[in-house]
């Protein structure tokens, strides 16, 4: 029989395996840092962790962006999970996270574990890492830094169309208060970044 610390420990082997060679941001370190902040808030909120560290560590796993095969993955995942001895209740609360998370998708976990998972991993999206993030993804994708004449496209853009609403998105307290922090640096880094665009 698996301890549970044990079975966190597989689980984080298994995404290790999986995402190593990972180059758009959703590596490994960000499935690490999301783990970091849903253990944080799923404390203050007193969540059951298992369930809450199992999925931030499982939750881009079938991510279309990231895998051409996300039945593929999902199988797997599940073929695993069986095997590390989870319940089935268990399984079945770490699936419908992975399924709930992504902001693409636009749906609203049901379960306090689910949104302080998608909490945990958008605020991977705002502050510092947010920024080198989006930077790196841009990249991967072909996207230009920024192009004034257009209105979508580029990876600046891409905050105003995604990063900047984040902070709105939030559904936990403590997710709350360390977005305000984070999407006030990405204000600071926009107007820095617009004045030396201009040349100032």
């Amino acid at each position: 029989m698996h301890s549970k610390d044990n079975q966190l420990d597989k689980i984080s082997e298994y995404v290790k395996q999986k995402f190593s060679n990972e180059t758009t941001g959703h590596d490994y370190f960000h499935l690490e840092r999301v783990v970091k902040n849903a253990n944080k808030i799923a404390i203050e909120e007193d969540a059951n962790l298992f369930i809450t560290m199992a999925a931030a560590w499982l939750h881009d796993i079938a991510d279309h962006k990231l895998t051409i095969n996300p039945k593929k993955e999902l199988n797997e995942l599940l073929q695993f999970l069986k095997q590390l001895g989870l319940q089935h209740s268990q399984i079945e609360a770490i699936m419908t996270i992975i399924d709930t998370t992504s902001y693409s998708k636009g749906v609203i976990p049901t379960t306090i574990e689910g949104k302080i998972v998608q909490d945990a991993d958008r605020l991977d999206a705002l502050g510092a890492i947010g920024i080198a993030r989006a930077f790196a993804y841009g990249g991967s994708k072909q996207r230009t830094i920024y192009e004034p004449t257009k209105s979508t496209g580029s990876t600046i853009h891409h905050f105003y169309e995604k990063l900047l609403l984040l902070q709105d998105s939030m559904h936990t307290n403590t997710g709350r208060m360390i977005a305000a922090e984070r999407h006030q640096y990405i204000e600071n880094f926009l107007n820095q970044f617009y004045k030396e665009w201009e040349g100032e």
